[in-house]
């Protein structure tokens, strides 16, 4: 394993469903890009989010911190710099560190760590969605839920085109700036694709004719949430009621047209990359925030912990990295923290060490298969605390005042059986929930949730000032207003 300080490229996308990548076995998406990144790596099986949902999962990977210890518990509570991350590490210690694209933190204003933000893309006004605040009860649904169906398709988005400039951005500081660099740094690229609206360019969407697009694998009146808190979720997020199969059909192929137009705009990247010379002395990373449920259990966008929206692709390639190896250890957005500091030549200071995550690059080398990882959703539409367990082949979902559901991913990749309420699998649960309790307490966890979100509503107006503010469906990119819809009432 190499420890010659390297470079780090770090890309992100935003809402990729790791299923969806041909390195991870999809039957006909096209991403060459990202397979060639994965074949001269190592690409995670058992990678994570710490939280589906944009602004914790961010804070997490920044900090390296969870959810329960940073407080960005939803996409109201944004981190603000005052966290310690990777980025003020580096920059500390003489690393350029430059961000280009979608961070989804409190302002630009504040200290994020980063030298300079290119077109950087941050919650709305500085307070983001203070609708989702709202958990219990949750509003009946959210306004804008039928505008996810309705604007499927191809064509033109604003998110297409900050994620053309983010790519230009991005080449032009690789091609005329990263030699000038007399320390490794490092260069977070932040694509806002294949998040909603689910609009492809053409020529993308073209590459997936709507008739060959299969249905989802779990979709029918039968795969219905049953879980009581998902099902409360899914009323509030009913982004389904506007779907008909042909919708479906159309919305899923805008999705695979947006991640083929990600992966075309990382393989420039990484093309001007190679071009420039700096490949044999960068580590780049590829992942992304969180998934998209694509109408899997009749739910779209994220907020819950099944695979779709859950797990996330995670690839590791460059100096001392595995070539076409592929690790099986749990690991989590925690964990990109270690790997940046290590890869530029820095050690881990007593408080570094002390951090959750573990550098990929160890891991890497050293399989870790029984590895424990933590995800957790505090968000918006959950009417309590969801924690994500994952270690070896069980995974386990914690929902604080209800049943817990237990999948064995080994046997059900798919998690179609729930083993929570089987007594044969009593013991399991039980090893699962001693596990997550060993980490973190999740009712006190839960309660420190609420009583902020509550201090927030209270701070902003109160719930009916929340609900007339409504609902704005996702975050502008840079120079496009946001758009409010009414939010029905609790």
């Amino acid at each position: 394993m190499s420890s010659q300080p390297t470079n780090v490229l770090f890309i992100l996308s935003d809402e990729h469903t790791r299923d969806v990548t041909g390195c991870y076995g999809h039957p006909f998406i096209k991403t060459p890009n990202l397979d060639r990144l994965a074949a001269g790596g190592t690409r995670f099986d058992a990678a994570y989010t710490n939280c589906p949902i944009c602004v914790p999962a961010r804070a997490s990977l920044h900090t390296g911190t969870h959810v329960a210890e940073n407080h960005c518990w939803d996409n109201a509570h944004a981190y603000d710099g005052t966290i310690r991350s990777w980025a003020h590490r580096l920059r500390d210690a003489g690393h350029h560190t430059m961000s280009i694209g979608k961070l989804h933190f409190r302002s630009a204003n504040d200290d994020n760590g980063f030298v300079e933000e290119i077109i950087p893309l941050h919650v709305v006004d500085g307070q983001g969605d203070l609708l989702g605040l709202i958990r219990a009860p949750v509003p009946a649904e959210r306004g804008g839920t039928k505008d996810l169906a309705k604007d499927a398709g191809p064509g033109e988005s604003t998110y297409a085109n900050y994620d053309r400039n983010i790519r230009d951005a991005t080449i032009h500081w690789l091609t005329h700036l990263a030699k000038k660099q007399t320390k490794p740094w490092t260069l977070f690229v932040s694509f806002v694709k294949p998040h909603f609206p689910l609009i492809a360019p053409q020529e993308f969407y073209d590459m997936y004719p709507v008739d060959s697009i299969p249905m989802p694998r779990l979709y029918g009146p039968e795969h219905f949430p049953k879980h009581p808190v998902v099902a409360a979720l899914k009323r509030c997020m009913n982004y389904d009621e506007g779907f008909t199969q042909e919708k479906v059909k159309i919305a899923l192929a805008a999705y695979y047209g947006m991640v083929s137009f990600l992966d075309d705009n990382i393989g420039k990247v990484l093309d001007c990359l190679k071009s420039a010379g700096l490949s044999d002395s960068t580590r780049i990373i590829y992942s992304t925030d969180h998934g998209d449920n694509l109408g899997n259990r009749h739910l779209w966008g994220k907020s819950v912990h099944y695979e779709e929206a859950a797990a996330i692709p995670m690839i590791i390639s460059g100096p001392g990295i595995p070539k076409g190896h592929r690790s099986k250890t749990p690991v989590s957005l925690v964990d990109i923290y270690p790997t940046i500091v290590q890869s530029v030549g820095l050690q881990l200071d007593d408080v570094e060490k002390k951090l959750p995550g573990q550098s990929l690059v160890e891991i890497a080398h050293h399989e870790q298969f029984e590895r424990v990882v933590l995800g957790e959703y505090h968000a918006a539409a959950s009417i309590t605390a969801m924690y994500l367990l994952r270690k070896g082949r069980w995974k386990y979902i914690h929902y604080v005042g209800y049943q817990p559901e237990l999948f064995d991913l080994e046997s059900d990749p798919g998690e179609t059986r729930d083993l929570g309420s089987d007594p044969n699998y009593a013991s399991t649960v039980a090893m699962m929930e001693e596990e997550l309790r060993k980490i973190i307490n999740p009712e006190v966890v839960s309660a420190k949730a609420f009583a902020d979100q509550k201090a927030k509503i209270e701070k902003n107006g109160g719930v009916a000032a929340l609900i007339e503010r409504g609902d704005f469906g996702y975050s502008p990119a840079p120079g496009q207003k946001p758009i409010f819809a009414t939010t029905l009432e609790a």
